[in-house]
């Protein structure tokens, strides 16, 4: 891990990295999601253990969107690095804990990703900060400062093939056999999608695809056909899924997997197009790190780190059901789109001294997205149960009860109760425990 390479590639990530969140941040901003996601709701939906965590008010949202814009735009010029990289993971990872709701296995992507090149000599060529400072200019790495990159998108990529080793994707073709109808009006390839096989072998294929191709990227002479499959593959899940720029990032991420010589390349005709100073890309000199910490002390925060990552998403074992359908130890563990599920939730209110009893219309208190989340993940139920009573407390109701009818349907299985009616939620917490008033799935079909 100690063995110099050069760090062009490194460079090259850091660019285009930056790049992508500023684009990303802007588009944000632009599809008025600042204001319709993060300001305007009455209620957000809390992470376990970061319930502290609430939005500002509608300047002080915009005004993190904004550093966000130009914490982006110094990374991608390796300015102020260091601090830039730090403001740019603490307002992202911010923004992504306010409400639970709006989780993306690709914001917590990039919050990884961010947090990590705070630890990395990104800024140190083909920068701001070495324009500045020539004494930062090195023309060479620790292979770690690369390695942890590669080896946290491997994690993202195997994660998710062996999540889709399960009954529904691999022998029922599901949710696909569900999505990929709804798209046989797009042109050209639409017409395939209409036959069940289709969705076997889009199965298959993504499962495979998942798995394997990190091995691809890595094996010189199969890296460039890997490559383009990565491009055909997040090009047609951007085209059928609409899931933002999530297919562009790993495009270009995975670029990291190519060779010292590529990128070299690619940053000289960078640097001539842009007409660097030619200092910046042609110095020789060795690596000497910045960092004061003992190097044993960084070996062993990578340690803990990535034993982190490749644990936690297996801790769904702990528990009894299926994990898509109770949802516990699901998040956080690179499950991508690997089901469809839908609910509806009724929640009724009683008063403990007169025993009256009302039903809540949801929509009073949720925006559309809250709600349809909310309706078939338990924690989000329970969460929302805590905020009626208080709410109802304050409106005059004695000691509120609260109670939900939950309908989910998951893969085209037949509606069914998710969790007991008769359960007063409000006498429950969430924590790391099974949550015994979740329904088992009895799943006869």
């Amino acid at each position: 891990m100690e063995q110099p390479i050069s760090i062009a590639p490194l460079v090259v990530f850091r660019v285009c990295f930056g790049l992508l969140m500023l684009v990303s941040t802007i588009r944000y901003m632009l599809m008025g999601w600042v204001d319709t996601q993060l300001i305007d709701p009455v209620l957000h939906f809390s992470y376990f253990g970061f319930e502290w965590i609430k939005p500002l008010n509608g300047q002080g949202m915009y005004f993190i969107f904004v550093l966000m814009v130009l914490t982006s735009i110094c990374i991608t010029l390796g300015a102020f690095y260091r601090v830039a990289a730090t403001l740019f993971f603490l307002c992202f990872s911010y923004v992504e804990l306010i409400d639970i709701t709006y989780y993306l296995n690709h914001y917590y992507f990039v919050s990884i990703v961010s947090f990590l090149l705070i630890l990395v000599p990104a800024h140190r060529s083909f920068s701001v900060d070495a324009y500045r400072d020539r004494s930062l200019l090195i023309s060479e790495v620790p292979r770690w400062t690369i390695g942890v990159f590669k080896l946290q998108i491997a994690i993202v990529y195997i994660y998710a093939g062996l999540a889709k080793i399960n009954y529904d994707w691999l022998f029922n073709a599901l949710p696909l056999s569900i999505w990929l109808p709804a798209q046989s009006s797009l042109p050209i390839i639409g017409g395939f999608f209409k036959f069940n096989e289709t969705a076997y072998l889009f199965s298959w294929l993504g499962m495979l695809f998942d798995t394997f191709i990190i091995l691809g990227l890595l094996w010189k002479q199969t890296r460039l056909l890997s490559y383009l499959a990565v491009v055909f593959f997040h090009t047609m899940t951007g085209i059928l899924f609409q899931i933002g720029i999530f297919p562009l990032v790993m495009i270009f991420v995975v670029t990291l997997f190519f060779s010292e010589g590529f990128h070299k390349r690619l940053l000289a005709r960078l640097g001539g197009f842009l007409k660097v100073p030619s200092y910046l890309l042609t110095t020789t000199k060795a690596y000497v790190s910045q960092w004061k910490l003992p190097r044993p002390v960084i070996n062993f925060f990578l340690i803990v780190f990535f034993a982190f990552q490749l644990l936690f998403p297996w801790r769904y074992l702990l528990y009894d059901g299926n994990v898509f359908w109770t949802e516990e130890g699901y998040r956080f563990a690179w499950r991508v789109m690997l089901m469809e599920k839908a609910g509806t939730a009724t929640f009724y209110v009683r008063d403990s001294k007169t025993g009256k009893e009302g039903s809540v219309i949801n929509s009073k208190f949720l925006n559309a997205h809250q709600e349809k989340q909310m309706a078939m993940q338990p924690d989000l139920i329970l969460q929302f149960a805590h905020y009626l009573k208080d709410f109802y407390k304050q409106e005059g109701v004695s000691d509120p009860q609260v109670r939900a009818e939950v309908y989910v349907t998951l893969n085209a299985r037949p509606s069914r109760l998710l969790i007991d009616p008769n359960v007063d939620l409000t006498m429950h917490k969430d924590t790391w425990k099974k949550k015994d008033w979740i329904l088992p799935l009895e799943d006869s079909e």
